[in-house]
């Protein structure tokens, strides 16, 4: 298992390849691009902007106590140049994520974690707000927070698949989910719905072996699970060939379907390309909106 440090240096090399991604706010009123040539750091202004309800990972000096006095709900009192973006990140740790067919290719775990601390190094060093889906680690800035990321992404989960997170989603955030998606479609399903519900747009990367793309199994095979929950004997692999090849483009098109239903970027990245691949796309569809 990799430690958190040297992830974090491998994700900081292909990070380093592109300049900062200001990620758009165009949910939040009165938002503003944050481009390389303008306003691009939290708290530097000094003129009013506008009041919006508190969220996790904001401090607590942040708070305006005397326009919070007058209701049941706390709100930050926001400058000019605060408008920043919360950016939620699941990255699956099921153990299906930890098939290679090769040993000379990384593992679906290794290239999704690698993808995922990336795009967090990308984001945070632009200033904007970056975390994990759910309630273990809301979105903040900082260093501090890209080395929980990476101690967070060493974990693996013993169940074969691992749902979507979907809990504690911020309104109007944007998000980045990171699976094979090979798992129950319902809970991808269920996540992009209440995602969708509080205005949550994202991007969807379908992270695939290429050995699940071509299928190229003959005569006498086991399949098992990477969690060895489940297991099935053939004595003709390639008789199951178009089945499964069917069933994977019947996937990839619902996902497509659904992504485009709640306003999400869909993309698959296969292990066998280069990491730079991926992580371009990912920054590419982030930088153009997430779909909005």
């Amino acid at each position: 298992m990799n430690s958190p440090a040297a992830l974090r240096a491998r994700s900081e090399t292909e990070a380093a390849r592109f300049p900062p991604l200001l990620a758009r706010a165009e949910q939040l009123a009165g938002a503003v691009l944050l481009g390389d040539h303008g306003r691009r750091r939290a708290g530097m202004g000094d003129d009013f902007w506008q009041y919006r309800p508190a969220q996790p990972g904001d401090s607590r000096r942040l708070i305006d106590h005397r326009r919070s006095a007058k209701g049941d709900q706390q709100f930050v009192r926001e400058r000019e140049w605060q408008i920043a973006q919360s950016v939620m990140l699941w990255c699956d740790q099921g153990a299906s994520m930890r098939f290679s067919s090769d040993d000379k290719l990384p593992t679906k775990a290794d290239r999704a974690r690698l993808l995922t601390l990336s795009m967090a190094i990308l984001l945070s060093r632009a200033g904007e707000r970056v975390g994990l889906t759910g309630t273990r680690l809301p979105p903040r800035r900082g260093n501090a927070q890209i080395l929980q990321l990476a101690e967070y992404l060493t974990q693996d989960e013993d169940a074969d698949y691992s749902p979507p997170e979907h809990r504690a989603m911020i309104p109007s955030a944007s998000a980045i989910f990171i699976s094979d998606f090979m798992g129950d479609i319902t809970q991808v399903q269920l996540a992009l719905t209440k995602a969708a519900d509080r205005g949550v747009r994202g991007v969807l990367c379908q992270v695939l072996d290429p050995s699940e793309e071509a299928f190229p199994f003959r005569g006498r095979t086991i399949f098992e699970s990477m969690g060895g929950t489940m297991r099935h004997e053939t004595l003709k692999a390639n008789d199951l060939r178009d089945r499964y090849l069917e069933r994977l483009a019947e996937r990839k098109d619902n996902l497509r379907q659904l992504c485009a239903l709640t306003g999400w970027h869909y993309g698959v990245h296969h292990t066998g390309t280069s990491a730079q691949t991926g992580l371009l796309w990912l920054y590419q569809s982030m930088a153009g909106g997430a779909a909005r």
